[in-house]
């Protein structure tokens, strides 16, 4: 199974936080009901009834089922610590940037008519701010996964193909196949 870099971004920030989600089923409902403004708001979210909602926040459910648990959590996260998240976004994208490490498929066209076959490699990269900058924005603007592989991909053939473009100009490189993938602020 793959990860998505979506996922991964998301996971890269939930490493700035400073405080820990609500642990209780409880605590998770009464804190998406507040930041949804209603129970009808959070079981849309969550994709259950109402009443559901309004048996987890008055405690009469306590033990969600693993799906429903891990959907709680997922919104929980999503909106846990805003203002944390946005400094750690704005920190990776005007001076810290991000380290991609990743297990996938690259391969290489340059000038016409040469080719490298695509392999398997790890790679572990720094890239700069403007590609932290690129892929939050993106992210932030619904953006496909294909288009954060690629917008990831231009970074990583730029900063380790190319070594920050003063080698092997026109180099194009293919992101493919991705087994793992983990960003790190």
């Amino acid at each position: 199974m793959a990860d998505s870099i979506g996922d991964s971004l998301d996971a890269a920030l939930e490493g700035a936080f400073t405080r820990r989600i609500p642990q209780s089923a409880q605590a998770q409902m009464k804190y998406l009901v507040k930041q949804l403004k209603g129970t009808k708001a959070a079981a849309e979210a969550l994709g259950i009834s109402q009443r559901t909602v309004e048996r987890y926040v008055t405690g009469k459910f306590k033990r969600p089922r693993r799906d429903l648990r891990d959907r709680i959590e997922r919104e929980v996260k999503k909106r846990w610590q805003p203002q944390i998240r946005a400094k750690a976004k704005k920190r990776a994208a005007s001076t810290a940037g991000l380290v991609v490490s990743t297990r996938a498929r690259f391969g290489f066209t340059a000038a016409p008519g040469t080719t490298d076959d695509a392999r398997i490699r790890d790679i572990t990269q720094a890239l700069p701010p403007e590609f932290a900058d690129r892929l939050f924005t993106a992210r932030e603007q619904g953006a496909t996964e294909q288009q954060l592989e690629q917008i990831a991909a231009d970074g990583l053939a730029r900063m380790y193909f190319r070594a920050n473009n003063t080698r092997a100009a026109g180099l194009g490189v293919e992101f493919t196949d991705v087994e793992h993938i983990q960003i790190e602020l």
